[in-house]
């Protein structure tokens, strides 16, 4: 079959609607995610598609009429505008040896979304004809992983590659899909392609590409999906989402609704309506993934650029009350809607921070935390902006309190006036009664730490709004905790002897990923004093 300019496409007789159906009749029964305030929203329309004549829930096991008679496509990856350039080298290495040792090899799923869109990918995954162990004799670092579901992961100088199978996957490919047959005009590699393909989460993540034969195939409509900023699973939202665990159980697929959640707002897409309402209907299953796994999908949400749209999209959908319930209350109290469109100051410091970091980019999980922190204290004692600054600047510079309280005292910037957690300024306020206030707020972000790990205190966040979801859901480690309290350990009125102020503006990401105590206390102070002293704003 020959390829054109830009793509052949043939219809496929398997299309969504032909796979078996699982029993979910059990899932409404768990939906209490109701808000403290306001209302769930009702699942929102998808560029205006909404049938306004009808506002009857969607069908829950209902497959769209766009998704029937899916075509399958190969495009050019060339009239798609895929740089190579873009693929770093340590995977072009990986792909050039197996496929010199004439296996197949493809890059699949999110990277191949991310080059498409012309972004940067967070990693690469490959995929081979190759079986694993036929993939460790190629490379000399190479070690294979997990026993559910093995990869093998190549060392490249500093640099893991995953490279995963196919008769792995196979092996492992749900049940369901067992009686799809091949349809009339199908070669034996487009059907192993496709099974592949079915078992991915979403549309825009079910894509392969071939970087030496320059072809992108593209099975389930993804190139569509993302030409409409679209998020739609391969197969229907409440099936994706939760899988039948057997006949005594039901489990609930969690970490894909995370995983959800986590793209559309680094993106910017927007979600089908069975996506919507499968999101709010089941919410309330994220409290049943491992607490590893949560801290993982969190630390991806809000250290690589898109913490600002991650906790909106959290809010709005009623996850926040369970992942992160004292949040969420400060979101209540302050009368937020959940498609509110306004910001606060929790939004702004994330909204700052996602300035300086992105998926190639990220900062240590210990950075965030510490803004969680830092704003609670505030909005449980409001402080003057002066005690910020010199706060700031006392974290900045490696814990000099003296110097950073004389710095701010002659400050004439004039600071964010719309945040309830910031007082108006007292004038002709003392240097010691500053550097006191400071100590005062560092002791309340480190009273603030202890609380977060406390699982009764986070139970209780919630308390002043009944009908919302009680959640005692504590992911923090208090090894990770720990490593935020020395974030603040250097102020105590002096230099401290293990308080190294960072030398140089430039930003060390290496080290900003690593949790380097420097790195990440300047870019917490930057971004502190960014929010409240905007640097836009004239002196």
């Amino acid at each position: 079959m020959t390829v054109a300019a830009f793509g052949v496409a043939w219809r496929s007789r398997l299309s969504p609607h032909h796979l078996p159906v699982l029993c979910v009749r059990k899932v409404r029964r768990f939906s209490k995610s109701a808000s403290a305030v306001e209302p769930l929203a009702d699942p929102p329309s998808v560029g205006g598609e909404r049938d306004r004549k009808n506002d009857a829930p969607v069908t829950p096991l209902r497959v769209s009429e766009d998704r029937k008679n899916l075509e399958w496509k190969k495009l050019s990856s060339k009239e798609l505008g895929i740089k190579m350039s873009l693929i770093s080298k340590p995977t072009r290495l990986v792909l050039s040896g197996l496929r010199k040792k004439g296996y197949g090899v493809y890059l699949v799923g999110g990277c191949v979304r991310d080059l498409i869109l012309k972004r940067t990918p967070k990693d690469f995954d490959i995929i081979t004809s190759a079986e694993l162990k036929e993939v460790k004799k190629t490379f000399s670092r190479c070690e294979i992983i997990g026993k559910r579901f093995p990869i093998c992961h190549v060392h490249v100088d500093d640099t893991t590659v995953e490279v995963s199978s196919f008769s792995t996957c196979e092996r492992n490919c749900s049940k369901k899909f067992d009686k799809l047959r091949k349809p009339p005009g199908c070669n034996r590699h487009d059907y192993i392609r496709w099974r592949n393909c079915l078992q991915r989460d979403f549309t825009i993540n079910g894509l392969m590409f071939d970087p030496f034969d320059k072809i992108v195939y593209d099975y389930m409509g993804g190139i569509q999906d993302i030409r409409k900023s679209k998020m739609r699973t391969v197969i229907p939202a409440n099936i994706s989402f939760a899988e039948d665990c057997g006949k005594y159980g039901f489990c609930i697929w969690s970490a894909r609704i995370l995983r959800g959640i986590r793209i559309a707002a680094r993106l910017g897409f927007r979600f089908t309506k069975d996506i919507a309402l499968s999101l709010k209907e089941l919410s309330f299953s994220v409290r049943r993934l491992d607490k590893g796994r949560i801290l993982m999908e969190m630390n991806y949400m809000m250290a690589f650029g898109s913490s600002e749209a991650s906790l909106r999209l959290l809010w709005r959908f009623g996850l926040l009350e369970f992942l992160l319930p004292i949040q969420a209350s400060y979101f209540a109290s302050q009368g937020f809607r959940r498609r509110d469109e306004r910001s606060n100051m929790l939004l702004s410091l994330f909204s700052n921070l996602d300035k300086f970091v992105a998926p190639n980019q990220p900062c240590h999980s210990s950075l965030w935390i510490a803004f969680l922190a830092f704003h609670k204290a505030l909005v449980d004692q409001p402080r003057d902006p002066l005690v910020v600054a010199a706060f700031s600047l006392a974290v900045s510079n490696g814990g000099s309190l003296p110097e950073a309280a004389e710095i701010a005292r002659t400050m004439s910037q004039p600071h964010e006036t719309r945040f309830h957690e910031i007082l108006e300024p007292v004038s002709m306020r003392s240097k010691n009664a500053l550097m006191d206030e400071v100590v005062d707020l560092v002791a309340s972000v480190k009273t603030v730490l202890r609380k977060m790990i406390d699982r009764d205190y986070v139970s209780q966040a919630m308390i002043k709004f009944p009908k919302a979801p009680r959640s005692d859901l504590v992911f923090i480690p208090v090894a990770l905790s720990w490593r935020v309290f020395k974030i603040f350990e250097c102020i105590k009125g002096e230099v401290g002897r293990d308080s190294v102020p960072k030398i140089g503006k430039r930003i060390d990401y290496e080290f900003l990923a690593l949790g380097s105590l420097p790195e990440v206390q300047q870019m917490f102070a930057t971004v502190v004093f960014n929010t409240v002293y905007p640097p836009t704003r004239k002196h």
